[in-house]
Parts: C-alpha cells; structure tokens; sequence
C-alpha cells in the first residue's frame, strides 16, 4: 500500500499545500489502492478515473498560480450516490435511475468542489438509501473490509468502507436513522450527523423537513472537522441553515476531561449484543481515569421510536406517493411497505408524532443540564453477514421489522442532537464496534474537542483491517 493511503486528510492537505507531493501523486496512490481493493470490497460503484487524474493534473499545472489554496485542494473524493453530482453517474442505487447522469450538483458537492477536493465516483447506497445494510439491484452489495463475508452497514456504507481500505481520506454522507453512523461504527471511521441545518441540503423535496442531515466521515477527529468546516454555512436557498462560520469547528483543541460530566448507557434500554455492552463498559473506565466524571444514565426516550417511524413514513410517502404502479413496483419490499405506511397515516397521527418529538426534546435539553455529553453504543449488534437484509433478532429479541435493530441510532435521531460515531474497540473476532457520543443541539464544536480527547486515549481508529495487513480474504461470488 503506498504510504499516502495512510496518511490523514489533514497531514495531505499540508503536503500538497507545501509541493511536498503533487495532486497526481496523490490520486495515482488512492487509485491504485482502489484498484487493488475495490474489486473485492465494492464500495465504490462509479469511477472516473481519466477525469480525476486529468483534474489533479490540471491542478498541479497552475499550481504556481493559485498563491492560497482551497482547504480540500487536491484531495480525491467520492460522493454518495445519492448526492446529484453534475455530469456524474447517479442513481440512487435504485433500477429507475441506473442510467441517470445529472446536469448539476446538490450543495454538499458544490461546497466540496469549491473547495478543491477532486470528485472520482460515487459510493454505493442502499436503494435511496433505505437500510442500514448497503445493497441494490444495481451495484450488489458492499463488503466490511474487516471481514468481507460481513455487512458494512449502511447507507453511507460505500463511504464507509472507502476510508476503511484507504482507497479515500475523506467521504461524504447522510444520516436520516443511522446512515452516517452505523457504517462508521460498522467499519471501525468515523461519522459525524450534525445538528439539522448545519451542512445545508439543497435541492430538496420538503426544505423544512429536519430528521435527514448531510455530514462528514473520515478516519480522525481533525479530519471530521476539516471537512465539517467546509461543509458548514448560510445558503439563502435553505431555510433552515445555520450561520456558525468553519472556523468555529477546525481546528480542534483537546478538551479538559477534568470536571467534565459523562452519561454512559451500554444499551439505551434497548437489546444490545454482550460484546458491545462490555466495551462500552470499558470505554467508561477509560473516561473516569481521564479525570471524567461517568454516571450510568440515558435520557428518556419513550415514544422517539414511535415518532421516528410515522415521520419517517411521512417522508416516504412525500417521496414516493406520485410514482405510477409500475416505478412502484421497481422498488424493494421494504421501500413499499414504508411507503404503505406513510399512506396509512391520518393527521392525528402526524399530530401526535410532532407532540410526541417536543416532549423528547424537552426531555433532552433538561438532561443536558446535568451532563455535558451522553455516550452509548453506535450500533445494537456487531456487523452481520453481507447476505443478511437485517437482524430479526438481537440476543433472543425478535425484531418487528427492518427497522427496530437501528434504534439506538434512530431515537437520537429524533431529538435532533448531533452525534458522533467514533471506534471503540473490536470484538474478539476482530469486528468493529463503535461508540456513539451525543451533545446538546447545536454542540459540534465541543462535542469535536472531547471527541479528539477521547480519541487520543483510545487509538483503535488507526487498527487497518486484515484484508490491508496480508491478503487473507477473498470475496464470494
């Protein structure tokens, strides 16, 4: 693997910003890592290679003409396919856009380019996104570096698995019940969901609609913040953006664990696997002998589940309600049965799922006056086999339905808090677990600094996977 695969978004930054290394030798390392490892991994589904390497040519061509350089310059990237990227192969992962070529890009890309990252492909996605096990109809299914015959989560699993194999040092994603985190956690990176309105969305369907959110992954803390920074900011086409300039987020300073008052659940009073509940466990050990003070206690989050299913159903149905019946059934089985629910629902139940989020809020804010932060675990189970659509069981627990298994992700959803899914540890087997540290709304800034605190004690994110170490895998047919 060459050595510019390993290094941090922010350790290239500075080496291209310095002409220690060019634009294109960067790209041909990350492209032939891509090239080594996409082939078994299937994370990203679109590649442009000519362009990309013509673009980081392009730039080193002017680089003595461009005196102060954009933050991201030259550093490859490759957005989600379900960002609209301009005259990019997009398709949602879905077989009604498996030729679809976009003429413009969604905002999160426009902000990336202009910053100077150089856009490859795209990363694979669950069927517009829907599950947290990424596959589809158009691409297959995306593998967990750290074991192939495993899941990597989802929907930003492609992402995921991108920075995971080194083939990327940055990714975007999106979060709407654990799309940002469950990946991270799944693939031992780190996902960011940010409070709603932070990274502005544009173009999209409802601009008030506040649960989906557009955020940033990477492989450190100071990566999640440089990225963030470029990510954040006014947009006059979104109604609901946050003004906070980047600087406010990068660069970050460790926070003072001393005095600082800890929450930790191992399981949000939901089914978690005994692997995950003992390294949260010892990850509160490890906060209390950095001077932290750790009290077991979570918030009450009774009827967040509830609140999440019939909004998010909401959504589906504001989506997907004008397809004609033959585009409908082009969808996959749990698409139409969300969809039939967001059709099933009657203004009262609407009524009671926005009365039902307030008084999870309130509870919340009143919770955050008695803690700084709250931590508990990323995901319910360990990732699962790659040919498994979902957990229907956790620790002898049936799951209802494709959904329930996420809730450690999707209840915190609902309060709109921002989170951050940040490597753990592993299991005995060598299985990712991630730890999911949540702050007040709004809260980024600190929730970075303790994050890169905890981060520093901890060192699990710099474990490569076995697949990067000696070849011991190769993938299933």
């Amino acid at each position: 693997m060459n050595e510019l695969c390993t290094r941090s978004a922010v350790d290239l930054a500075y080496l291209l910003a310095t002409r220690a290394v060019s634009c294109v030798e960067v790209m041909d390392a990350h492209l032939e890592q891509i090239g080594e490892f996409n082939p078994r991994l299937n994370a990203i589904v679109t590649l442009d290679a000519d362009r990309a390497r013509d673009t980081a040519a392009n730039y080193d061509a002017k680089r003595t003409a461009t005196p102060a350089l954009p933050p991201l310059w030259g550093l490859p990237i490759a957005h989600k396919d379900l960002v609209l990227t301009r005259g990019m192969r997009t398709t949602f992962g879905s077989t009604l856009f498996a030729d679809n070529v976009p003429d413009k890009d969604d905002l999160i890309v426009e902000r990336i380019r202009a910053a100077g990252a150089i856009a490859i492909g795209k990363t694979n996605t669950p069927e517009f996104g829907a599950g947290s096990q990424t596959f589809n109809r158009v691409f297959g299914a995306t593998r967990n570096p750290y074991d192939p015959t495993r899941t990597c989560g989802g929907s930003s699993g492609g992402a995921a698995v991108a920075l995971a194999a080194r083939m990327l040092p940055i990714a975007d994603g999106s979060d709407l019940g654990g799309s940002l985190r469950n990946p991270a956690s799944f693939c031992n990176v780190l996902g960011l969901r940010p409070t709603p309105g932070r990274v502005p969305a544009y173009p999209t369907l409802n601009p008030w609609a506040d649960m989906a959110v557009q955020g940033p992954m990477a492989r450190s803390v100071d990566d999640i913040a440089l990225f963030l920074s470029i990510l954040v900011g006014d947009d006059p086409r979104v109604p609901l953006a946050l003004t906070d300039p980047g600087a406010r987020f990068y660069p970050v300073t460790p926070l003072d664990l001393r005095g600082v008052r800890v929450a930790l659940t191992t399981d949000f009073g939901l089914p978690v696997q005994a692997p995950i509940r003992a390294c949260m466990e010892a990850t509160g050990r490890l906060l209390q002998s950095l001077g932290a003070t750790v009290e077991i206690a979570h918030p009450d989050l009774s009827g967040a589940t509830e609140a999440f299913h019939a909004l998010r159903a909401n959504g589906f149905r504001e989506r997907f309600a004008a397809l004609p019946p033959e585009s409908r059934a082009e969808l996959k089985d749990t698409i139409r049965w969300n969809l039939a629910a967001g059709e099933a629902l009657t203004v009262a139940d609407l009524d009671r799922a926005w009365a039902t989020r307030r008084t999870v809020y309130d509870r919340v804010a009143a919770f955050f006056g008695r803690y700084h932060f709250l931590i508990g675990p990323t995901t319910q189970v360990l990732p699962f086999d790659v040919d498994q659509p979902y957990p229907t069981e956790i620790d002898g627990v049936p799951m209802k339905d494709y959904l329930e298994w996420m809730q450690s992700c999707a209840r915190l959803t609902v309060t709109g808090c921002p989170a951050l899914s940040l490597p753990a540890g592993f299991s005995s087997d060598g299985l990712p677990i991630g730890m999911q540290i949540v702050a007040p709304v709004r809260a980024e800034a600190r929730l970075l600094a303790f994050a890169k605190s905890v981060e520093a004690a901890t060192h699990h994110a710099a474990m490569l996977p076995d697949l990067l170490r000696a070849d011991r895998y190769t993938a299933r047919p």
